[in-house]
């Protein structure tokens, strides 16, 4: 049998996703096909995909090419009107099992279905959480538990290609990861598209800390629990008493900040202020004090101005913050930010942009040098690298065993990494 090929670009729910499509495809039998999974993050994230299309093409010319995630949900007609595509698949349709058998029904399943089909995201009020046991190296498994956004700021593309916010509810959530410890995973990662508004469409309207200290409860054998991208507005007390009293939890946050500036933050339509974000990492750090931080920033938002950006460079050292995820601000059709006038020059969101990944790396090093000589629980990636519990890399220059957590002190630097 020629199985699919798969292409994943963009976030880690989409990598969990193209696992779930691998087992749909293989269960359904279908041959002869090679699948993308787009982003739509940015403008630049939907070109990207055009060219991976275009390339991969070239390198399959007889097999069939089939379009999903985001972009395929958000701008299903640009990827329909690409000679290189055979079908467009949405959001939805990419997680169900029927889909995946039509398609493969006789040799060529393109005159078996409609070459898109993309549904109304926004009516969609169940995730597909359960599909796959997580995904990710044979350490960490990555643990999808919530799905789309209720939020609409101004520059986000991303709820018009997720929809709506919905929660895998605890109980399913608890006995995945009970089999995951099951099949020796030390490590894994909650993940969804807006985390921390979990629970808000389940009975009782549970919140993110609920189901934090409930899997570490009802799963005590499991070494380590780590949470991916958090609104920290968000956060609820007992996601903070979790921080404050469960060394199980991984002292290391990524925050959606966006931005540094008060009035920026308004324009971009996000629901806190400069001084929250402050007050939220120094109240988590007083309560966890290993805490590190990541974050998004976006450089050269519609109407940023040189004053504007500097409170988004000052934030990084306000908010302490180590792993910097910068995004150059890119206009995208369909959000309301792109129809402000004042947008920013390339070439100046070009050099905030650098700007900000040199405070980024500044930070790193700082970080890496107040590392060196403590004592590290460093949970093995594969045999000469693995990461501390604040997801630091650490180099190893004798092998390791994969997945085990090996307790050893940092010996020095080595680039953005540090050396055991």
């Amino acid at each position: 049998m020629n199985a699919p090929k798969f292409t994943t670009l963009g976030c880690r729910l989409n990598a969990y996703e193209t696992e779930a499509m691998k087992e749909l495809s293989q269960q359904a039998g279908l041959e002869n096909a090679v699948v993308v999974n787009t982003c739509a993050v940015t403008a630049e994230a939907v070109r990207k995909a055009r060219q991976e299309i275009r390339r991969l093409r070239r390198e399959n010319p007889d097999a069939n090419i089939i379009v999903t995630g985001c972009a395929a949900q958000t701008e299903p007609a640009t990827f329909s009107a690409m000679d290189e595509v055979d079908k467009v698949i949405g959001n939805t349709e990419k997680m169900q099992a029927g889909t995946w058998r039509a398609m493969a029904k006789g040799p060529n399943f393109i005159g078996a279905t409609e070459k898109v089909q993309v549904d109304d995201i926004m009516s969609v009020t169940e995730t597909a959480g359960h599909l796959i046991d997580g995904f990710g190296t044979r350490s960490r498994a990555y643990v999808q538990v919530q799905n789309g956004c209720d939020h609409r700021c101004t520059f986000c593309i991303i709820p018009y290609g997720r929809g709506n916010s919905r929660s895998v509810p605890a109980g399913v959530v608890v006995d995945q990861i009970k089999r995951l410890v099951d099949k020796g995973y030390n490590e894994v990662v909650l993940t969804g598209v807006d985390l921390t508004s979990w629970g808000a469409d389940l009975p009782a309207t549970p919140k993110m800390g609920d189901l934090v200290m409930r899997i570490l409860k009802l799963v005590p054998d499991l070494p380590r629990l780590r949470i991916s991208s958090i609104d920290s507005i968000e956060v609820d007390d007992n996601l903070m008493q979790a921080i404050a009293t469960e060394p199980r939890l991984m002292p290391h946050l990524h925050l959606s900040l966006q931005h540094g500036d008060d009035l920026i933050l308004k324009r971009m339509k996000r629901r806190h202020l400069r001084d929250d974000a402050i007050r939220f990492t120094e109240d988590a750090s007083r309560l966890r004090p290993e805490m590190t931080y990541g974050a998004d920033i976006i450089a050269g938002f519609p109407t940023e101005s040189d004053a504007h950006f500097e409170n988004s460079l000052k934030l990084v050292k306000d908010c302490n913050l180590t792993w910097l995820h910068v995004f150059p601000y890119s206009k995208r059709d369909g959000t309301p930010a792109a129809k402000i006038p004042s947008q920013v020059s390339g070439t100046v969101i070009k050099e905030r942009a650098a700007r900000l990944r040199a405070a980024g790396e500044a930070q790193v090093q700082a970080h890496l040098k107040a590392q060196v000589g403590k004592t590290h629980r460093i949970l093995m990636e594969n045999p000469h690298m693995g990461r501390t519990e604040q997801f630091t890399e650490v180099r190893f220059k004798t092998p390791q065993i994969e997945g085990q957590i090996v307790t050893t002190a940092a010996t020095g630097i080595d680039g953005i990494q540090l050396t055991a």
